[in-house]
């Protein structure tokens, strides 16, 4: 395993590729929805 090796990381940024090894970019954050606790004693 190294550089020739594909599935490693060394070896996608020797080769030059992407991959779950090496992601391209930013995951999009996610908005968090905030309860009150007005919310939370209505449902119980």
């Amino acid at each position: 395993m190294g550089r020739g090796d594909k599935r490693t990381r060394r070896g996608k940024i020797f080769a030059g590729s992407f991959g779950k090894t090496r992601p391209q970019g930013r995951k999009k954050t996610v908005a968090k929805i905030e309860e009150t606790k007005s919310d939370k004693t209505d449902k119980e």
